[in-house]
């Protein structure tokens, strides 16, 4: 498999899309979305580059961006690489003791942040670290404190480049090498201490070619970019993205997500199963609502859909002339205003992070949203499995990309083999080699391969959980299940070496307020709501419903109700929303304990 080098692409794309806008961003003042061409974009990296050469950063030197999404994370990042210099991405969301973490595991000296909160955090630790030198701010929205290691990005660029620091430039450029490290991202820490994932360019390169393969897209195509460019599922994403000439726009405002989708109507977007949860969930109450025979020409049209899109046109079956009719008079009538929630113009959105239900994902093909699932990590360089355009088995993950091969090992554990594995963990040659076997990466989860290949994710090894009596519980198995629920937004599975199982679970609010008030349910708040028997005894019949299918030893035996969410910012999950198992036991131990005192 041959491959450029990612910081080439970059370079080439520059001089073949000219003055075709490269990113947008929103402009808040004007309510518009403005873009910034090739030509721009890529000057901004090579000034951004000379600024860092002059700074004094060296060749694989490490540099961090502790920032949402914005187009100067990206070209930060570009810049980084630029100069053979190695980017480290924070998440925006991190708490100050995890970025100091990776500030003194990672050595960085120069800093970039995105808003005031990443800024405070930043500005803090120059007094406390010994590797800290300078903070640059990517907007100026920041308001900087006096000091004279923090200053706009602007200023860091505000020089005049000397004719040596334009012929460093050029050696770097004509030095890069395949086997530099482009990146060390710090993983989330579920289980134990983050660990530095190196990625070097070999890794890029083979993502970026294999998805290259996989998919059908042009220049023609936009992409809205949502979750964090810290992970790194959508910071590929937009790499291939620049790879390939596709727009790409950055929204700074998760919780607008929706609103946003329907001002830039994107053709791709990269998505996590939570999305499509979330979205079903509100599908499904707004059905409820409708009368009668609406509800009877939605059921109608889905079916139809249904049998258009999953039993025909995935399989590559002739479409009857019959079907076709159907299908247009219930496209224009249900299936087309179900796309439209997406913006209408989706081509395909991948979708990973997690497992997503087969229902959810034949439901939503089933209008026509063609969502890619696959598997990955950080490890991989993400994806290493994907859905085919056709094929595609809902229970599953998808096929291994061209150029990787998996096997399943002792314990069902997933093991992963090809150009996108990582070279190891920084500064930690125990744990890279423990995660090693024979060459094969081990992913930790566990699965197995059906007859046509396809990759089913089982759960995660990690996670499993064994009771007291000697049983064991894939939690996200019980969990995925009960998430569907319009009730349920949040749950925590509890069991491991305990008798029984139990779980903590967070309502839909929303939805709880709207039944209280149908039910006549009164309540002060949220405490005094969850408390009601009434709503108690709601939740264990829709529980004993969705658990149906499970044995007697996997099943929820009681529960608990917390009045709000677990969060990123609390430490509960993480910034692409896996359950922190650790932090929840040990944070909610008092309601736990009690659960099981009886």
């Amino acid at each position: 498999m041959s491959y450029k080098h990612l910081v080439e692409e970059i370079k080439e794309n520059s001089k073949l899309f000219k003055n075709k806008n490269a990113v947008y961003y929103k402009n808040n003042e004007c309510n518009t979305w403005e873009g910034i061409s090739w030509i721009d974009f890529d000057s901004r990296i090579e000034l951004l580059s000379k600024a860092l050469i002059n700074y004094g950063i060296k060749e694989q030197q490490n540099i961090a961006i502790f920032s949402e999404n914005m187009p100067n994370w990206i070209i930060a990042d570009c810049a980084i690489m630029r100069i053979r210099a190695v980017t480290i991405p924070i998440f925006a969301t991190n708490s100050k003791k995890e970025v100091e973490y990776v500030i003194n595991d990672a050595e960085v000296s120069l800093l970039f942040v995105g808003d005031q909160n990443e800024y405070d955090k930043a500005y803090e630790l120059l007094e406390s670290s010994n590797y800290l030198k300078c903070i640059v701010a990517l907007t100026k929205t920041i308001k900087l404190h006096p000091s004279n290691n923090a200053l706009y990005l602007e200023d860091f660029m505000a020089f005049e480049p000397s004719k040596e620091i334009n012929t460093e430039l050029q050696k770097r450029y004509y030095e890069r090498n395949f086997e530099d490290i482009a990146s060390i991202i710090y993983t989330s820490g579920t289980t134990g201490e983050p660990k530095g994932v190196m990625l070097d360019y070999t890794n890029f390169g083979a993502s970026l070619v294999a998805h290259d393969y996989e998919l059908d897209v042009t220049e023609k195509d936009s992409s809205l970019s949502f979750l964090p460019l810290s992970h790194i599922y959508e910071r590929s994403w937009v790499f291939f993205c620049l790879k390939k000439g596709i727009e790409v726009y950055f929204n700074q405002n998760p919780k607008k997500i929706v609103e946003v989708i329907k001002e830039v109507k994107p053709t791709l977007m990269c998505t996590v199963p939570r999305i499509f949860e979330k979205i079903f969930a509100a599908i499904q109450d707004k059905r409820k609502e409708a009368s009668p025979t609406k509800m009877k020409l939605a059921s109608w049209a889905l079916g139809i859909g249904n049998n258009y899109y999953n039993k025909h046109k995935r399989l590559e079956k002739k479409i009857p002339i019959g079907l076709k009719l159907k299908y247009k008079i219930a496209d224009k009538l249900v299936l087309s205003k179900l796309r439209d929630v997406f913006g209408g113009r989706i081509k395909f959105m991948p979708c990973g992070g997690a497992p997503l239900a087969a229902d959810f994902v034949s439901f939503f093909h089933s209008f026509g949203l063609n969502i890619k699932c696959g598997y990955g990590l950080t490890e991989t360089t993400a994806t290493a499995t994907l859905f085919g355009d056709t094929h595609f088995e809902f229970n599953t993950a998808g096929k291994p990309l061209k150029g990787t091969e998996i096997k399943i090992g002792e314990n069902d554990e997933i093991l992963i083999k090809g150009p996108g594995v990582m070279k190891g963990y920084y500064k930690k040659p125990e744990a890279t080699a423990a995660v090693f076997e024979d060459g094969w990466f081990k992913t930790g989860d566990a699965g197995k391969i059906d007859q046509k290949g396809n990759l089913i994710i089982t759960d995660r090894i990690k996670d499993l959980m064994k009771t007291s009596g000697g049983k064991y519980i894939a939690p996200q198995k019980l969990e995925n299940a009960l998430i569907t629920d319009s009730f349920i937004e949040q749950i925590a599975v509890i069991g491991d070496q305990q008798k029984y199982v139990t779980a903590l679970a967070v309502p839909s609010f929303e939805n709880l307020k709207k039944y209280a008030l149908e039910h006549k349910i009164h309540f002060k708040d949220i405490e005094d709501l969850i408390a009601n028997n009434q709503i108690i005894e709601l939740f264990e019949k829709r529980f004993e419903e969705l658990q149906k299918e499970f044995s007697k030893f996997e099943k929820i035996q009681k529960f608990t109700l917390l009045p709000k969410e677990f969060s990123i910012v609390a430490g509960e999950i993480t910034a692409t929303l896996k359950l922190k198992r650790k932090v929840i036991a040990k944070k909610y131990k008092e309601l736990i304990d009690k659960m099981y005192s009886d």
